[in-house]
């Protein structure tokens, strides 16, 4: 895995979990500009899976798995696109909390995908 990509992820998925957080506190619901920021970090995740599977594709093996690996890119990747959807539904300052959670989530992932690849 290239370390820089798995890091510039987690970093933006919590700026994005910071940002949705604010809009929690200010009492306000998830508006375009998250909606664009999720987008960019989907964006970021999509490249990882991509990387992902062309590194194992070419013969490299993850540590604690290819299994394991691939699940938690695929679940990395579904992370931000699911709470965006479920924040759509409640346009509320829930909306924004679990936009927020999507991106803590997202960054946990990244750590734990950077321990499986044997980081």
């Amino acid at each position: 895995m290239l370390d820089a990509l798995t890091l510039a992820t987690g970093v933006a998925a919590l700026l994005l979990a910071a940002w949705c957080g604010w809009a929690a506190y200010r009492d306000q619901p998830t508006k375009d500009w998250h909606f664009i920021g999720m987008a960019v970090v989907t964006l970021l995740a999509t490249v990882q899976l991509v990387v992902g599977i062309v590194q194992l594709a070419r013969g490299e093996k993850a540590e604690q798995g290819t299994v394991i690996f691939v699940a938690y890119l695929l679940g990395a990747f579904a992370t931000v696109p699911a709470a965006g959807l479920m924040s759509l539904t409640e346009r509320t300052r829930w909306g924004s909390i679990t936009a927020a959670a999507g991106g803590v989530v997202l960054a946990v992932l990244e750590v734990r995908l950077y321990d499986i690849w044997g980081g």
